[in-house]
């Protein structure tokens, strides 16, 4: 009996109807939501030539005016930069915050304690964050270090700790066994075992907080090159520098993917 035959004899079940019956609410809503859009006289035709245009314009005569290549490099850099501290002091806490999140390293209600705050933590977005230590410290470049650091220690717990829990118990239970304690544990059994996966998830981090480095340097006034792109799409509106901007972001995250991926394969060749 083909694939096919067998599809066509399941029965069908009510989690069939219920998707079913979503998808045709979907598209209920969105013919719905097109029919009755206020569209305020917009000629649909003009607008798309515009928005063409728009686009030629930006990404085919591309230009530095308001600030110079030298000075687009720097807030760059300044924005890798606070990606960089964000990642580096939310890995650290989220190693120990980790090792007490692991089921098998520590007590039950320590480890269900720690996850529930940093799903909590995990749940509000990072721009929330920042701007609610930007009432303590001001907005600026101090709030989007602590709120993204915030945020980047929450995600790197859960993802730290699923992979100290992937440790054979076994080999825990001899180590203790041995008469070694549970820092000799972690040290010479936890971290060695589970450093590829470590570095692993901490430069997928870092490329997350590359990203939203940029936001909150519009966002929060932490400076950069997000807030040299706000200032040309929302200030100044020039969109030949919008697009010399998105193309220096594009490059630059082009070559930290691959400096990140050719990290990861020596890892993963060496495990």
């Amino acid at each position: 009996m083909t694939m096919e035959e067998l599809a066509m004899k399941k029965p069908f079940n009510k989690q069939k109807l219920v998707i079913r019956l979503t998808l045709v609410s979907i598209v209920v809503l969105t013919l719905y939501a097109f029919a009755t859009f206020d569209y305020k006289d917009i000629q649909f035709l003009d607008a798309i030539i515009s928005t063409a245009h728009t686009l030629i314009t930006m990404f085919f005569q591309p230009h530095f005016k308001h600030i110079t290549f030298i000075e687009a490099v720097t807030y760059l850099l300044i924005t890798l930069g606070l990606a960089f501290l964000t990642t580096l002091f939310g890995a650290i806490i989220a190693v120990v915050l980790g090792l007490m999140a692991a089921t098998n390293l520590s007590s039950p209600t320590l480890s269900v304690v720690v996850k529930g705050i940093v799903a909590f933590i995990r749940a509000v977005p990072t721009v929330l964050w920042v701007l609610i230590f930007a009432v303590a410290a001001g907005l600026g470049s101090v709030a989007a270090v602590i709120g993204m650091t915030f945020h980047s220690v929450s995600y790197l717990v859960k993802t730290y700790s699923e992979s100290f829990e992937e440790l054979d118990k076994g080999v825990i239970e001899a180590l203790k066994a041995s008469g070694a304690n549970w820092v000799q544990i972690v040290f010479q059994a936890v971290l060695p075992s589970s450093i590829t996966y470590l570095i692993s998830w901490t430069f997928m981090r870092f490329e997350i907080n590359f990203s939203v480095a940029l936001a909150m340097g519009a966002a929060a006034g932490a400076g950069g090159i997000g807030y040299d792109f706000f200032m040309a799409s929302s200030y100044y509106y020039d969109v030949r520098e919008i697009g010399a901007i998105t193309y220096l972001i594009l490059i630059f995250a082009i070559l930290l993917e691959l400096l990140a991926g050719g990290i990861k394969k020596k890892l993963r060749v060496k495990g």
